[in-house]
């Protein structure tokens, strides 16, 4: 192997030791430097000559079968590779800066699911969740920022409900995140003339009883999501949005008439990751703390079911009627009362959540 091959595998592995999620590789004025986001911070790792920035990029831009040669334009990729006995997959993206390219590297490892039983914090939530997903039809939206943990929980439920209910599911994903052989994954591509709603219109002709969409980032698949809950079949998929009752202002924007959404909606979470309170550091962990493999952050989660999701429909079109449900914001703070959670994540979400809504 090469000096650059051998820079490269020891970086990827740096990553996986320490459960990093992500790898940055940004390249400054004097030199280049990579760093490790594990759990919601950013640890600088490495420096590196910045000549050799250059080389290291074009070594990741190669192995995912970019184009080397351009450094004009964003690019994105993905390839696996093997690390100690797991196979572990990369999705990488290049983003042009000052005449140089940078670049952010996702993990994601290929291991088996995490038990359902740890898909939140509560297992109560947990159960409701799973419950969800004996409905035969509808519309289940999962909410949250990137990286927070939504594309896990789905994979973990699917997973669960293909043991108990022997179903057929498909996934339509951009890119396949994590490899199951117990879904049929499609993956988007666009060059192929496989995008999210011309795929899913080809999912419907083959029998499916469980459809998971990757994302609903346009109109089109927004309607073709609804459409294929009316017609028999339980949809699952994301979105970004602040909080459970914005997904139902988002299928409005997408032009998905009020009946529609009251007709197929079951169910909406709202999802993100917190930091556990750690029983050896106390506060904040060491770096070195990441390397022992223990649970270092859950899922704590909101759910619209039931009553509360009819009044945020009505509400949403322009109804009266009192919206009472558990918030996030309850969700941490009891983690934080029962000593579950960092103080510190109290004032890194909550804040957030109050202050957009």
């Amino acid at each position: 192997m090469s000096k650059i091959e051998l820079l490269a595998d020891r970086i990827i592995k740096d990553a996986v030791k320490n459960n990093a999620s992500d790898i940055h590789i940004i390249p400054r004025k004097d030199d280049t430097l990579i760093q490790l986001r594990m759990a919601n911070r950013l640890v600088p790792r490495l420096f590196l000559p910045k000549e050799e920035c250059d080389r290291l990029i074009s070594h990741f831009k190669f192995t995912a079968s970019m184009d080397i040669g351009e450094r004009r334009r964003p690019q994105s990729g993905a390839f696996t590779v093997k690390v100690n006995d797991f196979y572990v997959g990369l999705r990488l993206s290049t983003l042009p800066a000052n005449q140089k390219e940078s670049l952010v590297i996702r993990i994601l490892p290929q291991k088996d699911q995490i038990p359902f039983y740890q898909i939140s914090l509560f297992p109560a939530m947990t159960r409701k969740l799973l419950a969800l997903l004996k409905h035969a039809h509808g519309l289940i939206i999962f909410t949250g920022p990137t990286g927070s943990g939504k594309t896990t929980t789905l994979y973990s439920l699917l997973n669960e409900t293909s043991h108990l209910y022997n179903r057929n599911i498909i996934t339509l994903e951009d890119p396949i995140e994590k490899e199951n052989d117990l879904v049929l994954q499609v993956q988007v591509n666009e060059k192929a003339g496989v995008t999210y709603a011309s795929g899913l219109k080809a999912i419907l002709r083959h029998d499916p009883d469980i459809i998971m969409v990757g994302e609903i980032r346009d109109s089109e698949t927004a309607k073709i999501a609804v459409r294929a809950s009316l017609t028999g079949h339980l949809v699952l998929s994301t979105m970004h949005t602040r909080d459970a009752k914005g997904a139902i202002y988002r299928l409005k924007e997408f032009g998905v008439n009020g009946m529609e959404i009251e007709q197929t909606l079951v169910a909406v979470t709202a999802q993100r990751l917190v930091e556990l309170t750690c029983p050896f550091c106390g506060g904040t962990c060491s770096p070195y703390c990441f390397t022992y493999g223990r649970l270092k952050r859950a899922s704590v989660f909101e759910l619209l079911t039931g009553r509360a999701l009819t009044c945020a429909i009505q509400q949403a079109n322009g109804m009266g009627g009192e919206l009472s449900y558990h918030t996030l914001k309850e969700a941490i703070k009891k983690g934080i009362a029962l000593g579950y959670i960092q103080e510190s994540e109290f004032n890194r979400w909550v804040y957030e959540y109050e202050t957009t809504t």
